[in-house]
């Protein structure tokens, strides 16, 4: 972490801590060095950065690229290593700036929905991270918070007071996946795409808050 980023995070860690009383699981099972893919769930805009509070290494983040355009979010922005994408989330530019990140052996959070719940249920995932997962090497580790839509839906307009959880899963390697993706047809790749996003999204959706209760330091 550099210095900004390691301020932010310690701002958010105790912002979580005392207003959301915010607990942690399985954090470990994030590689603390090389690439990785953090796969969240996304139901509030809490939910990336009660993901990163929970881990000792930096997260680089998506945002979009208007925001860059503000003098001071612009410059914490940068400091945070932030990847700029447009408003979809999407575009080949975006998706080159990610696996870059990934190449360098940075950690990156995805979220496979595309978009935040309007219902607070899971939604189907977007196709959209099976193509950035197939195209790295980087394992894939699923997470999922909870009480991050009653704390700061979509329906609220201010964060309210709600205990929030986090979980990590087991990672995912997808080599089978990735070794065929290099020889196969279109029409197969594009499958191959759906196949990664749906069993990403069942690992978060097994993802339950009270097993293996190894919580963070």
């Amino acid at each position: 972490m550099n210095p900004i980023y390691y301020l932010g995070w310690r701002c958010f860690r105790l912002l979580f801590r005392f207003y959301f009383r915010a607990r942690y699981y399985n954090p470990q099972r994030v590689p603390l060095r090389g690439p990785v893919i953090l796969a969240c769930n996304h139901a509030s805009f809490l939910d990336p950065l009660l993901a990163g509070s929970g881990l000792h290494r930096a997260l680089n983040y998506l945002a979009r690229e208007n925001l860059f355009r503000f003098p001071v979010m612009g410059w914490v922005l940068h400091r945070w290593q932030a990847v700029p994408v447009d408003r979809e989330g999407g575009g080949a530019a975006g998706l080159k700036a990610i696996l870059d990140r990934l190449l360098a052996g940075g950690a990156i959070i995805l979220f496979p929905e595309g978009t935040r719940t309007r219902d607070g249920r899971l939604q189907p995932a977007r196709a959209g991270i099976g193509l950035t997962v197939i195209k790295s090497t980087a394992p894939v580790v699923p997470a999922r918070t909870f009480g991050t839509f009653k704390a700061y839906g979509r329906h609220l307009r201010w964060p309210r007071p709600y205990r929030l959880t986090v979980k990590y899963g087991r990672p995912l390697l997808f080599e089978q996946l990735r070794a065929e993706a290099k020889t196969c047809s279109k029409a197969r790749l594009k499958r191959i795409y759906s196949q990664v996003a749906d069993e990403i999204m069942a690992a978060i959706t097994r993802l339950e808050p009270f097993e293996d209760k190894e919580q963070f330091p």
